[in-house]
């Protein structure tokens, strides 16, 4: 096990070699959540901070955890390769769908999530199988255009105003959803 502060070229570079990554988030007296993400909407800022797009999806666990001030964990595993795990630690961010250009470009996306990373670490990663990535699976994109604009407003509405702990995600009222 290693522990850094910051990224460095060769943690960047395993990051940009994944396919899929884990978030888990937390806050007070709520379920700790665990999603799995695709690396196509990820982006490393700089040495301390990376982000992805959320996409639609039926709860609001991440928004709402990061709302009420919770910690949020990003995971890496090596399923090709030489085996590693890599964790990012720090708080997350919520940065709402606002804006024109916004939603032209990110019709399918609820936010943006960034996380301020405060510590980094690996592991050896042995215990992660070998895996075959096969592909990006359409079925969420083409959901999403298929429901229009107005039709993802109003899902916002239904499915992602509170967690599954009744706690307020805070992408409705950002002018997520009406």
């Amino acid at each position: 096990m290693e522990v850094f502060f910051s990224m460095d070229a060769k943690l960047r570079d395993f990051i940009a070699r994944e396919r899929i990554f884990f978030t888990a988030s937390a806050a007070p007296g709520a379920r700790v959540n665990i999603s799995p993400r695709g690396t196509d909407a990820f982006a490393v800022i700089d040495e301390r901070t990376v982000a992805y797009l959320d996409k639609t999806g039926r709860g609001a666990e991440t928004a709402a955890h990061l709302k009420a001030g919770g910690p949020m964990t990003i995971m890496f595993c090596a399923f090709e390769g030489p085996p590693n795990i890599l964790r990012l630690y720090g708080r997350g961010e919520s940065l709402p769908r606002c804006g024109e250009r916004y939603r032209e470009v990110l019709k399918s996306a609820r936010q943006i999530v960034m996380l301020h990373v405060e510590r980094l670490q690996t592991s050896c990663g042995y215990g992660v199988p070998l895996f075959d990535y096969l592909g990006k699976r359409p079925s969420l994109d083409n959901w999403a255009r298929s429901k229009g604009e107005k039709g993802l407003a109003a899902y916002w509405r239904e499915e992602n105003a509170v967690s599954i702990d009744g706690l307020p995600a805070g992408l409705v009222e950002a002018g997520q959803g009406g």
